[in-house]
């Protein structure tokens, strides 16, 4: 090969064609991107499971209910899925006993309100995990794209060359082959942070309907005047 021609990334990649130059930026940015979603969940994921542990101790130590609303009412934590479940189904069984409803009628409203409740703090957990499925799951295709592309591109020039060498393929082909290296690179990050987020988001939905699952026992009981 040639000495004198450069194989570097950088050159290789302004020196490739604009359609090869299209996908690299794309899966630049969605690698960008794809890393931003990645620290932000992970910040998100770990202070809602610091709120959860934390109020589940601070409900569990034997705080009476209504206090324990005004306390968190006072101070919210939105971080925290069993605080806004809590607040929620408690709001909603003040408000239906004021009314003088039929126990059973209080706890539907109870359980609709506490459902509501669960269904927001999952739509908060999932949140922007679709686009990181997206980019694993598409990512090396786009690459391969750009990799087919540079390289037709690359045959194609060789018909204006009266004799091949590999100092006339290689850049061409070097230079396909980044797209192809820049799609695993923005994929492989986002499907291993996928399938982590995922078991923590599970993990915690989990733990939320437990706990709805329980406060739901305590206020039935309450409902009907029993211990």
């Amino acid at each position: 090969m040639n000495p004198s021609v450069s194989l570097s990334v950088w050159q290789l990649c302004t020196n490739a064609s604009i359609v090869v130059q299209l996908v690299m930026l794309l899966l630049l940015a969605a690698s960008v991107y794809s890393w931003t979603l990645i620290f932000q969940r992970r910040s998100i994921y770990a202070r809602a499971q610091s709120s959860a542990e934390s109020f589940e101790n601070q409900f569990w130590s034997g705080t009476d209910l209504q206090a324990l609303y005004q306390q968190v009412g006072n101070n919210p934590d939105h971080e925290s899925g069993c605080e806004n479940i809590f607040r929620a189904g408690l709001r909603e069984f003040m408000r239906l006993r004021e009314k003088h409803l039929q126990p059973e009628a209080v706890m539907q409203g109870v359980t609709r309100a506490m459902r509501i409740a669960l269904s927001h703090e999952q739509t908060r957990l999932e949140a922007s995990l679709s686009f990181l499925a997206s980019v694993g799951s598409t990512s090396p295709y786009v690459g391969l794209f750009g990799t087919v592309i540079g390289i037709m591109t690359s045959f194609i020039g060789l018909a204006n060359v009266h004799q091949a060498s590999l100092s006339v393929v290689a850049p061409g082909i070097a230079e396909a082959l980044i797209a192809t290296a820049m799609g695993l690179f923005a994929a492989i990050p986002a499907v291993l942070a996928y399938n982590r987020f995922s078991s923590i988001s599970d993990s915690l939905l989990s733990r939320y309907e437990t706990f709805a699952d329980e406060f739901t026992s305590i206020l039935h009981r309450e409902s009907h005047g029993r211990p």
